[in-house]
């Protein structure tokens, strides 16, 4: 179906409004229920649209792609305001959180995409074999086609526009799908992008689980999704129908090991830090704490120092701490407090979706606060007798998204490297390997799968494609693969093929 078609077939459902932001210049409801229409019909069509746009080949010019991207750079400074208070509005973020957690990030891979987008797009070249000495042989990056990035609720800027510029750059179609959980800035994505992007080939799909069933039943050429393992684990499902690669950037239980070698203030400040910001809703958090239990009452003394400074006396009165997404999830995060040693914190106030940065002490490792990631304002500590028992206790269980050491030893720090596994490792500080656009990004295991974050973004969602550029002349060299085989034949082509190594004409 070509975009005039797409474009004609919605025109005719005059009725819309609300969900789907495409250059058809109408919204379609979040139940879809327009004049018969279902989701299948609807979502269909739009992801026929962007297919269609696509197939016009306009994303493959260099120029386009970077005029796009500064289309995006435009929106995220000049709606700046509209952004942040859709954000104060879903997670209670203030200016500083939005500018240093949500955009700081997006423009500096806008700027990274823009300024590398000919190197990174340049062929490849390779080393050569004896039979082709005399061909072109390189790498040609290529776009997948038309991509779906499903974003996520706790960082819903971020999160969502992040892989959407890396995606741009490797020249894409997209079709975007916010996390509906943070429905004010979800809405604002789906008013603001279609106002910059180009509409045929970037709309935008709100809704919650019925609208994102359908759109996981279409056939998409990547798909990206940021959120939980549960969730991650449907993805895949309905990927696989299709043999659809995915990206999965899921969570986990990141371990944070504090040595009784180390600067005890400066690690609790920063873990401080690393927990409680954004409400403790941020993927690579540290979840837990494992120490020696003669550190442990200093490490509750000073985190909780830490935290009535940043903070002040009551947490709930300070413009600089977030808030529980949503009723569900304040419910979920109480209950893992049922039968918990309290050693700091601990209160809470569901109307306003308040829970006070919490310390957990003595934490049992069979209890529940530790059988799932905890995505919230709570740090449980279990104590350990030695290294060796920590790494045991973090290789018994699923590998996290990320781990922390803090230490001054540097033969226990590249121990505790060696012998765990992690999507990622920051030493003596937290979430800092996240901000790095040179290191990839992502899980390993139930963790995720796939990486992003400056090139590799651009490389998730580009193809390797392998080329050979022969000419058709010298075809007598070629006589000994033809048939009928002889002796000869078959030494010359073997010593040929055999001929590995040292062979690096370009």
């Amino acid at each position: 179906m070509d975009i005039k078609s797409c474009t004609q077939a919605l025109r005719k459902q005059s009725a819309c409004s609300g969900i789907v932001q495409s250059s058809l210049g109408i919204g379609v409801a979040a139940s879809f229920s327009v004049r018969g229409w279902d989701i299948m019909d609807q979502i269909s069509l739009v992801v026929s649209s962007a297919r269609a746009a696509y197939n016009q080949g306009k994303t493959r010019s260099l120029e386009f792609r970077v005029q796009q991207l500064k289309a995006l750079e435009r929106m995220i400074t000049e709606r700046k305001e509209e952004f942040s208070l859709a954000l104060k509005k879903d997670l209670h973020k203030n200016a500083f959180a939005v500018e240093v957690f949500e955009m700081a990030g997006i423009l500096n891979e806008i700027t990274l995409a823009i300024n590398k987008l000919p190197e990174w797009t340049a062929p490849e070249y390779v080393s050569k074999s004896m039979m082709t000495l005399m061909d072109t042989v390189y790498i040609h990056q290529e776009p997948l086609g038309v991509v779906l990035i499903i974003g996520a609720w706790n960082y819903p800027l971020a999160l969502t526009i992040q892989p959407l510029v890396g995606a741009i750059a490797a020249g894409n179609a997209v079709v975007l799908k916010p996390s509906e959980v943070s429905w004010n800035t979800a809405q604002l994505l789906a008013e603001l992008l279609p106002q910059y992007l180009d509409k045929d080939l970037y709309p935008v799909i709100n809704g919650a689980v019925e609208e994102t069933t359908e759109l996981l039943k279409q056939q998409f050429d990547h798909i990206f999704f940021t959120g939980s393992t549960s969730i991650g684990r449907i993805v895949m499902e309905a990927a696989a129908k299709h043999l659809t690669p995915v990206t999965l950037e899921l969570g986990g239980k990141s371990p944070c090991y504090v040595d009784t070698d180390c600067d005890l203030d400066v690690a609790c400040r920063r873990i401080a830090w690393g927990r409680f910001s954004n409400c403790g809703q941020t993927c690579i958090a540290p979840d837990y704490i494992l120490c020696d239990k003669s550190i442990q009452d200093a490490v509750v003394k000073k985190i909780s120092t830490y935290l009535s400074e940043f903070y002040g006396a009551d947490p709930q009165k300070s413009p600089d701490y977030g808030r529980i997404v949503n009723q569900r999830h304040f419910k979920r995060l109480m209950s893992l407090l049922e039968g918990a040693d309290v050693a700091y914190g601990g209160q809470s106030d569901e109307e306003n979706l308040y829970i006070a940065p919490t310390i957990v002490r003595d934490t049992d490792p069979d209890s529940k606060i530790m059988q799932e990631e905890i995505f919230g304002p709570l740090l449980p500590i279990v104590t350990v007798g030695s290294a060796d028992e920590a790494i045991s206790f973090i290789n018994k269980r699923d590998k996290p998204l990320a781990f922390y050491v803090f230490s001054h030893s540097k033969k226990l720090i590249k121990r505790m490297i060696a012998e765990t596994s992690s999507g990622g490792v920051t030493v003596n500080d937290c979430m800092i390997h996240y901000t790095v656009d040179t290191l990839p990004f992502g899980g390993v295991g139930k963790s995720g799968t796939g990486a992003y974050h400056g090139k590799c973004t651009f490389e998730t969602f580009s193809h390797r494609r392998a080329c050979v550029v022969r000419s058709l002349g010298f075809e007598k060299m070629n006589n000994v693969r033809y048939a009928p085989a002889t002796d000869s034949k078959q030494k010359m082509t073997l010593w040929v093929m055999n001929k590995r190594g040292g062979c690096t004409v370009m």
